[in-house]
């Protein structure tokens, strides 16, 4: 990367049926101190009016990706994106304002130009997001470092160089029953890029999987465990215990303190 040059950032946002979420992800990024310069929603076959809410932002460049699955309107996305930074966020991630200026501070260093960034995160329809939020990064990050012995990238809230995408995108597997997010960052790190975690780089998403679409949430694990094992990992075992854990411990403990929290709230 040019330093005498001021870097460029596309955002991305794969987006099917998105049209109640998208608005706070769109909010989100006009609230930026520094804009970024260019956003693309990839509208991947919505039914609902998920292109007619990103058509309501004048900086907003709306495509479409007609092969259904994220693997496929994530890479339509960054082929169409044209910064030299390219972020990828989900229809329900919601910025901190300073998060295209952080994210543009973190590349002015040279040392950084090989580099992919990832952040934390929290779920903003939930009680003690700080609390939930430190949960979220064990889940996401510490136990993928230890199953992996490096971090990986996470869709909500993720920055990959353009150069760096040009190398990986010919060794990422495109498959529905995987996480895409993980495997690119797999493959980045066999290349031989260093995957730079930012806790405190953080972005509030919707915990939809967990409070109003639960039937989604056992699929989305497994797809987990799977991705160990599609990519020869040998602690496979250790994202599908920790599942165990999360489907029978703390989604059911957090469950019932939301509830409480509820309740309390209403008096």
């Amino acid at each position: 990367m040019n330093k005498n040059k001021a870097l460029t950032l596309s955002i991305v946002i794969p987006a099917y049926n998105e049209e109640h979420h998208l608005k706070n992800c769109l909010d989100s990024i006009a609230g930026q101190t520094t804009a970024p310069d260019e956003v693309i929603v990839v509208d991947n076959n919505s039914t609902d009016k998920t292109a007619e809410v990103a058509r309501q932002y004048s900086f907003v460049k709306v495509i479409n990706e007609a092969r259904q699955g994220i693997v496929y309107a994530r890479d339509c996305g960054f082929e169409a994106s044209c910064g030299q930074l390219i972020a990828r966020l989900d229809s329900d991630t919601v910025l901190p304002k300073d998060w295209v200026e952080r994210v543009k501070h973190f590349y002015s260093d040279e040392s950084h130009s090989d580099f992919a960034l990832t952040g934390g995160g929290y779920f903003y329809n939930v009680s003690l997001p700080r609390f939930n939020g430190w949960i979220q990064g064990q889940l996401a990050y510490r136990l993928i470092r230890l199953v992996l012995g490096h971090y990986s990238l996470w869709g909500s809230n993720m920055v990959v160089p353009r150069h760096l995408w040009d190398r990986a995108k010919g060794y990422s597997c495109t498959r529905n029953d995987i996480h895409e997010d993980v495997d690119l960052g797999i493959h980045l790190h066999r290349l031989g890029h260093q995957i730079s975690y930012i806790e405190n780089l953080r972005v509030g998403v919707y915990a939809r999987r967990i409070w109003s679409e639960r039937q989604l949430l056992k699929p989305a694990l497994a797809r987990w465990p799977k991705t160990m094992r599609v990519h020869n990992q040998k602690a496979w075992w250790v994202p599908s215990l920790s599942n165990a854990v999360l489907l029978k411990v703390i989604v059911p403990v957090g469950l019932a303190a939301e509830y409480v929290f509820s309740n309390l709230s209403r008096r």
